[in-house]
């Protein structure tokens, strides 16, 4: 699987893991100390080619995740489940644990961003299926980020993703289905 896009991810180990996988360029932006010269390598790389955001499922990987798309706009992001990205004996989360196949598919599962103004879901929706809110609303969301490929949020950074990857009422209300009648089998 070629991927024509530059894929940003954070280190070394990512790179070699993802060109495992598929054969790709990478960015690596070695951390969360962002500097300047990575700034406008992925810019560059944006212009030239597109680029594709695939960070770790984890506080730190949220945060360049952010970084880099304040600074680069139009970036696609692919999100990677964190339990796809633990490490053997639970020592630690990250794309370089994460096997060939699942990389594989988070890079076919890619989203852009788009204006949520054109928002279709509203937080009453959220509430609605309890994914904010509830005693089970933090779980909710996680298998809702995991099952729509859009990885774990709190609620208001849910309804933002939601929207800006244009998910629509009917494609959130299959998932949310699916999800609840999961829960109902697992009782």
């Amino acid at each position: 699987m070629r991927i024509k896009e530059v894929i940003v991810v954070e280190g070394k180990d990512d790179t070699a893991k993802v060109r495992q996988a598929v054969s790709a360029d990478t960015i690596e932006t070695n951390g969360s100390a962002i500097d300047r010269y990575v700034i406008e390598q992925i810019r560059h790389a944006k212009e030239k080619r597109g680029v594709i955001i695939f960070t770790d499922p984890d506080y730190p990987g949220e945060r360049i995740r952010h970084i880099v798309d304040q600074h680069v706009k139009g970036c696609k992001h692919a999100f990677l489940p964190k339990d796809h990205a633990r490490a053997k004996k639970d020592r630690g989360v990250g794309i370089e644990h994460a096997s060939l196949e699942h990389i594989r598919q988070a890079l076919s599962l890619v989203y852009e961003l788009s204006d949520p103004a054109l928002s279709e879901i509203e937080k009453d929706d959220l509430i609605a299926f309890g994914l904010i809110g509830g005693p089970s609303a933090g779980r909710r969301r996680e298998k809702l980020g995991n099952q729509l490929h859009i990885g774990k949020t709190n609620g208001k950074q849910l309804l933002r993703r939601l929207n800006m990857f244009h998910i629509t009422k009917d494609q959130l209300g299959t998932a949310m289905n699916q999800i609840i009648q999961e829960e109902k089998n697992e009782q």
